[in-house]
């Protein structure tokens, strides 16, 4: 794996770097601060520049210039980075613009960031959002790359020092920022791993790796989980030679640690072939991925132990492997949920949803919620309704479907609010059992959630189908892997604005 990206604060004086970041305003201005800092004539020669390549420094326009005379001790290389917004435009996103800019600065080199708008310096928080977009626009997953390219060698710059005239400030915000990456990075390298190294006992091993951050860890073997029934769980992965497991993650950081905690669940079949309804084998390699939302739900729990988070939260994932062996679970059979509901086997790559409804019920009645959230690569019905840019959001709760749409608002983890009705059960009313695990190509992502309802018993609930912004993600300024981690800033968010007194 690459040597992390080294990102510093320091005062508006420091000395600067061979290349120097400069942000630009409309028609190529250049503020104050930055032009006090660079002095006059080379902000002369900026405004010259910038007008004869017609930069008008719009938002996500950049300009390289070569090596400037006249800054620090040696020449410098300029980056010049358009910020001007329309009028009706939305705040500025820092951690996008960090990762454009980390996507032109050139390898192997020290940067200097000079932190002010052409209108004014940044605040401390946006100084640290700018941070927080570089470290994950620098995110490679290259472990098992044995050879490297020669012009591989260096990916990005050596480091980065951002200037700036808050950078105490600065420094304290972006501690919750590097804890939000560690938990993106985290959730990025266990949807990147090959599944015959992330077994479901190594995910569990894994995991239970938190313990050393102060999370109270609980591992469910297959003994355990027959006796608590969870039989639906347990009916996927009985075609496998991995046993199944079951993680239980609390990080019980409120005032009073009795308080009821805020729950997610993850669904991680760590490779699905599908079972005996199995996969075509074009672009099975994927399935390495369907574990998705337990790596999200692991690196949410690093992030809140490592922040420190003053609330009480339970993470909870489901680790099996779907195989078609002679011992695999069959369309046709019919299995008893640890809710006592009977569910007909119509598919078998219908797994996730047996391995929710399991957990669902379970943390409902253990834990006592007050709020339930889900995440799973539960359909591909989800990625033709919303194709990569939203996750699915299904909920039973007005109020927490609105708070975790605005939550993604603010990360740009976006969220599309799907129907529920009775209306869609029919389609998974059973002849032979109290429900089937799927009702068919139509409305298949209603369906799969509508089919998740019935476990929640009553407590406010929402899933989130992540089949389309998890793994094989679409490339952004902020994500140039596979897998993007998605969920993890977005419900750390969530837990920051309504779990934290």
């Amino acid at each position: 794996m690459p040597a992390p990206l080294k990102i510093t604060f320091a005062g508006p004086d420091e000395a600067l770097a061979p290349v120097v970041v400069v942000f630009l305003g409309k028609d190529g201005a250049l503020g104050a601060e930055s032009a006090a800092r660079l002095g006059r004539g080379v902000a002369a020669r900026i405004k010259a520049a910038a007008a004869a390549e017609s930069f008008a420094g719009k938002a996500g326009q950049m300009l390289a210039l070569p090596a400037e005379p006249g800054l620090g001790e040696r020449p410098a290389h300029l980056l010049l980075v358009g910020t001007a917004e329309g009028e009706a435009a939305k705040p500025r996103d820092f951690v996008r613009i960090g990762g454009q800019i980390h996507a032109r600065l050139p390898k192997g080199r020290v940067v200097s960031l000079l932190a002010n708008l052409p209108e004014r310096p940044l605040n401390g928080g946006e100084a640290a959002d700018l941070a927080l977009g570089l470290r994950l626009a620098a995110y490679r997953f290259d472990r098992y790359q044995t050879k490297k390219k020669e012009e591989d060698s260096e990916d990005g710059p050596a480091s980065i020092q951002i200037l700036s005239s808050v950078a105490a400030a600065a420094r304290k915000e972006s501690k919750t920022r590097e804890a939000a990456f560690s938990g993106v990075e985290l959730a990025r390298d266990l949807v990147n791993e090959p599944p015959n190294v992330l077994t479901p006992v190594e995910f569990a091993r894994r995991a239970a790796a938190l313990e050393k951050l102060g999370v109270e860890i609980d591992v469910l073997d297959e003994k355990a989980l027959k006796k608590l029934g969870m039989r639906a769980l347990l009916g996927v992965g009985q075609g496998s030679e991995q046993e199944s497991r079951v993680v239980i993650l609390k990080w019980l950081g409120a005032r009073d640690e009795k308080a009821p905690p805020a729950a997610f669940i993850g669904k991680g079949v760590v490779f699905d072939t599908g079972g005996i309804s199995i996969k075509p084998a074009q672009g099975m390699e994927d399935m390495k991925g369907d574990m998705a939302g337990a790596a999200a739900v692991v690196g949410l729990m690093q992030t809140l132990a490592l922040r420190k988070a003053k609330a009480n939260v339970i993470g909870v994932i489901g680790l099996v492997e779907n195989m078609p062996d002679g011992n695999a679970q069959r369309p046709g059979d019919i299995v008893t949920s640890m809710s006592g509901q009977t569910i007909e086997i119509i598919n078998t790559d219908a797994e996730g949803r047996l391995v929710l409804a399991d957990l669902l019920w379970h943390v409902k009645h253990r834990f006592n919620p007050k709020f339930m959230v889900d995440l799973a690569t539960l359909t591909g019905a989800i990625i033709v309704a919303l194709g990569q840019e939203h996750a699915g959001l299904f909920s039973n709760d007005d109020d927490l479907a609105a708070r975790l749409l605005k939550a993604g608002q603010e990360t740009g983890e976006k969220l599309w609010r799907m129907p529920l009705g009775p209306e869609y059960d029919k389609q998974i009313d059973s002849k032979f059992a109290d429900v089937k695990n799927s009702g068919g190509r139509n409305g298949g992502a209603i369906t799969a959630a509508q089919f998740l309802q019935r476990f929640v018993d009553g407590c406010p609930w929402a899933h989130l189908d992540i089949a389309g912004t998890a793994m094989g993600s679409p490339q952004t300024e902020i994500n140039r892997g596979w897998a993007s981690g998605f969920g993890v800033r977005l419900l750390d968010r969530l837990v920051a604005l309504h779990c934290e007194g």
